[in-house]
């Protein structure tokens, strides 16, 4: 399904500066590039009616430099598949550039085994969908990364951080190897993180309010935390390089988390 003019003017203004990834003169002398996000509520964009629920993809220009672009097409409620099906892996594809990025992060929605319109299966459905973004990248000349999915907040009788993905980092790591792509682990770092954290601590991390208390998606402190666990793996991995990056052990005020209007 193509999305309409007006639905592809909306993803392209998600798009804001950041640091170059750049590794040298050459490379800078062809401009800024772009990051580009794939992904679900965990990594999107919020608006006003939705604070203080924040996406991680919201608090990374905060650890980049500044001529790299970051275009966030994260997207509540999409999987692998119906990012796919709704045609936004074809309005990135449109736009990206010979030396952009693709970072890509799914599994909370292909999960659900309910939907078929959401679901895939690990080890079958899921590397395939995830090989069109990989591949789709590869074929314009930009650099695939795949980020297993960023963990729920969910600790077992005995304090102890449990795992809520299945098999899904498994199957992504695996399609990393044979893909040969960059993956950043995301869900194992974070994991390790609310088990730092602990029971009580970790709930400053979530949305969690008067109105609900929810384990899934973050507000700004728990953005600013995970988008810190990425730009971090994303310089480990060499993705970006030591001029790329800033702020890696800084504190971040919450104060520079906002959340625009929603597009009319």
């Amino acid at each position: 399904m193509s999305l309409t003019r007006r639905q592809v003017s909306v993803a392209a203004a998600a798009a804001v500066p950041l640091a170059f990834a750049g590794t040298g003169t050459a490379q800078a002398s062809r401009g800024p590039r772009t990051l580009y996000i794939a992904g679900d509520s965990t990594a999107a964009q919020k608006y006003a009616d939705a604070a203080p629920e924040t996406g991680w993809g919201m608090a990374l220009p905060f650890f980049l430099r500044n001529s790299l672009l970051v275009s966030n097409h994260a997207v509540n409620g999409r999987s692998s598949k119906s990012f796919v099906d709704e045609g936004r892996l074809d309005v990135v594809l449109q736009a990206i550039r010979p030396g952009d990025f693709l970072l890509i992060q799914f599994a909370h929605n292909d999960e659900k085994a309910t939907d078929p319109t959401r679901y895939t299966e690990p080890w079958t459905t899921y590397q395939d969908y995830l090989r069109l973004y990989v591949d789709g990248a590869r074929e314009r000349g930009a650099r695939p990364v795949l980020a297993t999915a960023v963990e729920r907040r969910r600790f077992d009788a005995d304090g102890n951080s449990v795992p809520t993905h299945g098999d899904y980092p498994a199957a992504m790591r695996a399609l990393a190897q044979e893909k040969r792509v960059t993956l950043l682990d995301i869900q194992a770092l974070s994991l390790a993180l609310w088990q730092r954290i602990g029971v009580e601590e970790t709930k400053k991390y979530f949305n969690w309010t008067a109105a609900e208390q929810d384990n899934t998606h973050f507000n700004p402190p728990g953005a600013i935390a995970v988008a810190r666990l990425v730009a971090q793996e994303l310089l480990h991995t060499r993705v970006l390089g030591p001029q790329d990056v800033r702020r890696l052990d800084e504190e971040i005020p919450e104060s520079w988390i906002t959340w625009p209007q929603a597009a009319a």
